[in-house]
């Protein structure tokens, strides 16, 4: 699946209210969203036919736009069911979702307060973010160049797709070196989150996590911290400094795609991954499958 193209695949998308097929959702190329980055999305898995967790989900697609200063022309409740029509659609049970909106071609120039606002979804098969063997004894990770923005220069909790450009640059850089990820600091050198995940660490049992003040609050780091409370773990959202790497036991990242997976090594520091992330790990999966009606 790897090697096929996403523009060759067959298929279907929801692309403003219609659903057309997969070769024929196409932007021009002197779109806003394309020049200028204004543009939002959402990340978003299926286990058994269901969405995870869509409301929150479409709620922050919403409020991501907002930020950026655009109200996308849909509600949340005419989303929540364009989404699950192209589950349908495309005939799939396990999937990934891609919601995404955009200020079209209308006007070219850094202002565009009058472009037409697009919304499409797509859907297709995603298995694991990481190598499946790879990620069972836990991925290696980097460190990147680039550090999150000040939330006072972006808008920090937006999942706005302009954000991601140094994730990109990050994520490369760290591939060449042999990592499969690269942990990102913050704009004060704080430890911060990888380019497409939230960060975890465990120390004698007890859950450390930056606190969300400078990067995305995801929606499967909310899930696995609940999940962890649940469990009587103590989980604690604090600065956590880069010196402070050597002393944790173990490591995991956790979102959408990246669900919960271990980490064995940031850049020399070496963890193993251990009962508290094997522990959730089996708790995420628990949690994201359909729950059948009570009788």
């Amino acid at each position: 699946m790897a090697s096929e193209p996403f523009d060759k695949r067959s298929g279907w998308i929801w692309y403003d209210g219609a659903f057309v097929p997969w070769s024929d959702a196409q932007v021009h190329v002197l779109t806003h969203g394309l020049h200028y980055g204004s543009s939002v999305f959402e990340g978003e898995r299926a286990y058994g036919g269901e969405i995870f967790k869509l409301d929150e989900h479409t709620a922050r697609l919403k409020e991501s736009a907002r930020l950026l200063d655009f109200e996308i022309p849909y509600s949340e409740a005419e989303i929540n069911a364009a989404c699950r029509e192209l589950l349908v659609k495309q005939k799939l049970t396990n999937a990934y979702l891609r919601p995404v909106a955009w200020r079209g071609s209308d006007m070219m120039g850094v202002s565009a307060q009058h472009n037409t606002i697009h919304l499409a979804i797509a859907a297709w098969e995603w298995p694991s973010y990481f190598d499946p063997a790879e990620r069972l004894k836990g991925i290696r990770i980097g460190e990147a160049k680039y550090r999150r923005p000040d939330p006072q220069t972006a808008p920090s909790t937006s999942k706005a797709a302009g954000l991601y450009m140094i994730c990109t640059i990050s994520k490369h850089a760290a591939e060449r070196e042999g990592y499969s990820d690269a942990m990102m600091l913050d704009w004060r050198g704080r430890v911060a989150e990888c380019t497409g995940a939230n960060i975890f660490f465990v120390k004698d049992g007890v859950i450390h996590t930056p606190e969300a003040d400078a990067f995305l609050n995801g929606i499967t780091r909310q899930t696995v911290i609940e999940l962890a409370k649940r469990r009587g773990f103590t989980v604690i959202e604090r600065a956590i400094m880069p010196e402070e790497l050597p002393d944790f036991d173990e490591c995991f990242i956790t979102g959408t795609a990246a669900e919960v997976t271990p980490v064995s090594e940031i850049a020399g520091r070496h963890y193993q991954p251990g009962p508290v992330t094997r522990t959730l790990m089996e708790d995420y999966m628990a949690e994201v499958q359909p729950k059948k009606a009570a009788a």
